[in-house]
């Protein structure tokens, strides 16, 4: 019966819990960063090159 309250403390135990959903947050958040990141600056460099051979 000891054996068994144990599995189920460790079980219910949700300390690292919070850990994981906040290192899925920043994966999540650092996903997104990237794609902007990729995707703006394109269009940047873009800009930069017309204005280089407009002067």
């Amino acid at each position: 019966m000891m054996l068994w309250n144990a599995i189920q403390a460790r079980i219910s135990n949700e300390d690292g819990a919070s850990l994981v959903e906040y290192a899925l947050l920043v994966a999540l958040i650092a996903i997104v960063a990237i794609a902007a990141i990729q995707f703006v600056g394109g269009q940047v460099s873009t800009s930069f090159v017309e204005i280089g051979g407009s002067l």
